[in-house]
């Protein structure tokens, strides 16, 4: 054997150790083998990557609220670029050491695209593309007792720099709600009419996830400014500090802002369609039903030339 021992009396072939006081000098460093310097552009055949990078990188990354505040937020990052056909892949940690670079700074949409500019010199790329998801935290009043508390809203911020030139900025946003189903709410008042017999419609938590692209030259939208977009439209938020009179009104609110899935798209699609800021946006809503054994989900989108075109299909990623 070559690692192990057959023998407690021999030694192995290969010998095993780690110096832990040796560091490279300059002259060592060059003496590396770089594999990016091999001829060979691929394993098989020579073809361009649309996208290639890293994922789930994670560090924590600093945010400006609304307010000007600044919240330093656990952030995953997903870094991609093009790649031709003539090289035959990228150093993946300069895209890691990118973000270490600029760790003190507040990140934007153009310290975003500060960033995407390094990639395409550093990596000698066309497109860049950049993909920040972290846990965007607002406070929510109760509804009725005067306490408060911290919402945390699955949220991101992403970046596309293209062979062009062009720079697309957008953001995305997920809402948790409630929904009553207007269907059961007439079946349980029908009950209780001609029955005297009381029953309770069904409702259930759902989420909406919102996509908005900005517009150019647009002052910034904030994610407070999506989240209120989404509650003016559903009004039936999940809440956090809830006590008895704040139960009551939650029970009340879905009792008038009953909706079906089609409703949920469309009333937000009404809220967003109405700010300038925005370019294009899509939305995708999923109904985790309690009466079926399945989900109700429908996605809708602005319809611009080019932009978002309502084909999103995992559903499964909205399970809240």
């Amino acid at each position: 054997m070559y690692l192990h021992r057959t023998d407690p009396d021999e030694v192995s072939a290969i010998q095993r150790s780690y110096d832990d006081a040796f560091r490279p000098s300059e002259g060592y460093r060059e003496s590396m083998p770089d594999i990016m310097d091999s001829v060979e552009s691929s394993q098989d055949y020579p073809a361009p990557i649309q996208q290639v990078g890293v994922s789930n990188f994670r560090l924590p990354l600093k945010y400006r609220g609304r307010d000007g505040s600044i919240l330093e937020l656990e952030t995953s990052v997903v870094g991609t670029v093009s790649l031709e056909a003539s090289l035959k892949g990228i150093n993946m940690s300069r895209i890691m050491r990118s973000f270490y670079e600029r760790k003190d700074e507040v990140f934007t949409h153009e310290t975003i695209q500060v960033v995407l500019e390094g990639f395409r010199d550093q990596l000698e790329s066309l497109d860049t593309r950049v993909l920040l998801n972290f846990n965007y935290p607002i406070v929510q009043e109760s509804l009725r007792s005067g306490l408060s508390g911290y919402q945390y809203y699955k949220a991101g911020m992403e970046g596309h720099l293209t062979r062009d030139g062009v720079y697309r900025k957008s953001m995305v946003f997920d809402f948790v709600y409630s929904s009553a189903c207007p269907c059961s709410a007439e079946l349980a008042e029908h009950a209780r009419d001609i029955r005297d017999a009381y029953s309770i419609p069904h409702s259930q938590r759902s989420k909406a996830r919102i996509w908005v692209t900005l517009a150019d030259n647009a002052a910034g939208l904030s994610f407070e400014e999506i989240q209120e977009h989404c509650q003016d439209a559903l009004k039936t938020e999940t809440q956090v500090m809830v006590k008895r009179e704040d139960e009551q009104a939650f029970a009340e609110l879905n009792g008038v802002y009953i909706k079906f899935v089609e409703d949920a798209v469309r009333t937000i699609f009404k809220r967003l369609n109405g700010e300038p800021r925005i370019a294009d946006f899509q939305i995708a809503c999923s109904h985790l039903e309690s009466l079926h054994s399945h989900d109700a989900v429908s996605v809708i989108c602005k319809g611009v030339d080019g932009g978002y075109r309502g084909d999103f299909t995992d559903f499964n990623d909205l399970i809240c």
